[in-house]
């Protein structure tokens, strides 16, 4: 449950870099709000791994 908080948290944080670029057309904020997604796809992954451990383990 604490990776799931990290993802919300992480989610909830880049939401100002996200804003800046597609309401100001902020390139900086562009490139920040990709890491973030990036970072994003990495932690949702660890999840999606650690899940399916954990029901292959009840088998």
């Amino acid at each position: 449950m604490e990776k799931f908080e990290k993802l919300k948290n992480l989610v909830l944080s880049s939401e100002e870099d996200f804003a800046k670029f597609y309401d100001k057309n902020n390139k900086a904020a562009g490139t920040r709000a990709r890491r973030a997604m990036q970072d994003i796809k990495v932690l949702a992954q660890d999840i999606r791994k650690e899940i399916q451990d954990l029901k292959n383990a009840e088998e």
